[in-house]
């Protein structure tokens, strides 16, 4: 079924507001940064490019489509061909009729400027440059060599409901609060042929964000993610824009060998050009210049969870200890990370004050805060849970536990109006989380939600974790070893390469982002190694875990 059968395209016709949107969303690139781009994805003069199709899926003013044709123009010279041999051979779209005129306008100028005939002319750049949305176009599945561009920057709210609803349905990676940009990946992604190459510009929010989760298990299943140039200090479009940019070269091929590459304020055009003479031809793993830093990783990060962001060296640490390493939540050493207890209610549920409290004191268990971490050393402050849960895991009998009973009906109606309440009204008086009475007892790590640092900090056994504190037991690590191994930079690398950041630099420390450290078998590790990871961590002294935890991931030094 064609898109022009599935949704009735005339009812969707362009309100005003989303052709303000369209305009205000536009961001013309430079001219060195488009050559960058072509020369990235190889489409170039040397080949027969009248052969080959290349789409341009929002051309705006031709920024594109002003270099694409020069280059095809050269390389049908060189070819012998005549110009309407390339008449297959771009196809560029744009939502607004004064774009498609004035890119009509500009190859004209351009190839009569170049000797072609004006009746040629006419008739290829009419068939090249059409008004349309390109997120609507019955392209035949891989039927495209190059797609390259800078796709617009247009929010989610700037679209009308029945719209985004089409878009949706074309795109299924237009997950969330995604912007247009999304559905422009995944349209041409599915348009490219076997050994096909796609190339944008374009803010690279999507690789860590949630609205790309579909995007980055798209292109990790399917596609070959072949290079990442971040830009975000770069002067790359004709007008100051705040969108993060970064080169993304795609290809429809196996996963190889990628590049990751960030750049400074000083980079521009020669510096472009050594970038491409490194990339291309150098044998060097990583390079270091005042106006980039890249670094080649033996492949892409898979998976649809957020992608690392970091130095080019960083990242190719990171992905060389993924590849050698188990991460920290492991069923072959029994250890696991988990998060406090959650309760809905803690007005009601954690008291400071358990004598004042009228409850059976078996119902008070004792409650390990943020606050008792704060000095690297558990100090408790005296918080308990006041807990109806059964150590079998049920809820308990408030029949049974009369005073209990009377605490939790004076705060009832507080209780009940909670969503877990709402569900399941019989059980009014639950938690959020059930309590697991076998995690009191354990060594465990904790670690504050949020910190700037790494700050692991050791339970001995006897109390309980809120839900602000994450948390890691193991059968097999010893707790001090492993928390000399985590208090190190090594194992702040992995969380700041995947957290979000907070204002002022505060990272999460959340249980997602601690399942991404990499660390050894802890049979594996020297008992000096050992000894030294354990005294660094019970002396809080970073460098000093950092400098042990190097030698047992056999790193010499850790990347800026």
């Amino acid at each position: 079924m064609t898109t022009r059968e599935l949704f009735d395209l005339d009812a969707l016709q362009l309100p005003e507001a989303l052709v303000d949107a369209v305009e205000h969303g536009e961001v013309f690139t430079r001219r060195w940064v488009v050559e960058t781009i072509l020369d990235l994805v190889g489409y170039t003069v040397d080949r027969d490019l009248a052969d080959l199709r290349a789409v341009e899926p929002a051309c705006g003013a031709g920024a594109f489509l002003g270099p694409m044709v020069e280059r095809l123009s050269e390389s049908c010279r060189r070819q012998g061909r005549s110009l309407l041999d390339a008449a297959e051979a771009v196809q560029a779209f744009d939502l607004l009729d004064q774009n498609v005129r004035r890119s009509r306008e500009l190859l004209t100028e351009q190839l009569v400027s170049e000797g072609w005939e004006s009746d040629e002319v006419r008739k290829v750049v009419d068939g090249w440059v059409t008004q349309g949305d390109y997120l609507f176009q019955d392209c035949p599945g891989q039927s495209v060599d190059f797609v390259v561009g800078n796709p617009p920057y247009v929010r989610l709210e700037d679209v009308p409901d029945a719209r985004m609803s089409a878009y949706r349905k074309v795109c299924p990676t237009m997950g969330g609060r995604a912007d247009l940009y999304v559905g422009f990946y995944e349209v041409g992604l599915r348009s490219l042929k076997p050994g096909g190459r796609l190339g944008f510009i374009c803010a690279d929010r999507w690789m860590r964000n949630q609205y790309g989760r579909g995007l980055r298990q798209l292109v990790a299943s399917r596609y070959s993610m072949d290079l990442v140039l971040v830009m975000h200090d770069v002067d790359a479009f004709e007008e100051q824009v705040s969108a993060y940019p970064a080169i993304t070269i795609i290809g429809n091929d196996e996963q190889g060998e990628a590049v990751a590459a960030d750049t400074t304020e000083v980079f521009g055009a020669e510096q472009a050009k050594r970038f491409l003479t490194w990339v291309n031809s150098s044998a060097e793993v990583q390079i270091d210049t005042p106006a980039f830093h890249a670094a080649r990783l033996p492949h892409w990060f898979s998976g649809d969870d957020s992608w690392p962001a970091g130095s080019p060296a960083r990242l190719a640490m990171l992905e060389d200890l993924t590849d050698r390493f188990a991460p920290l939540e492991d069923k072959a050493t029994g250890t696991r990370v988990g998060i406090g207890i959650a309760t809905g209610a803690d007005k009601v549920f954690v008291t400071d004050d358990p004598e004042g409290i009228d409850v059976e004191p078996d119902r008070l268990l004792r409650l390990s805060m943020v606050r008792d971490t704060r000095s690297g050393a558990l100090r408790w402050h005296g918080a308990h849970l006041i807990n109806p849960w059964t150590p079998e895991g049920g809820l308990v009998n408030l029949k049974e536990y009369p005073r209990l009973a009377r605490y939790f009906a004076r705060s009832g109606q507080v209780l009940r109006k909670r969503h877990v309440a709402v569900k399941q009204p019989d059980r009014w008086y639950k938690t959020i989380d059930k309590v697991d009475h076998g995690l009191t007892a354990r060594e465990k790590l904790l670690f504050p939600d949020m910190k700037l640092t790494i700050h692991p900090v050791l339970d001995e056994g006897g109390f309980y974790p809120h839900h602000n504190l994450y948390f890691i037991v193991s059968d097999a690590w010893d707790m001090r070893v492993l928390g000399g191994l985590l208090l190190s930079r090594v194992a702040q690398a992995f969380v700041a390469a995947y957290a979000v950041k907070m204002r002022g630099g505060t990272l999460r420390f959340q249980a997602q982002y601690l399942r991404r450290i990499r660390v050894p078998d802890p049979t594996a590790i020297t008992a000096d190694d050992k000894v030294a990871l354990a005294e660094a961590f019970d002396a809080r002294d970073v460098e000093a875990a950092t400098v042990a935890a190097l030698r047992v991931y056999g790193l010499t030094e850790l990347p800026d």
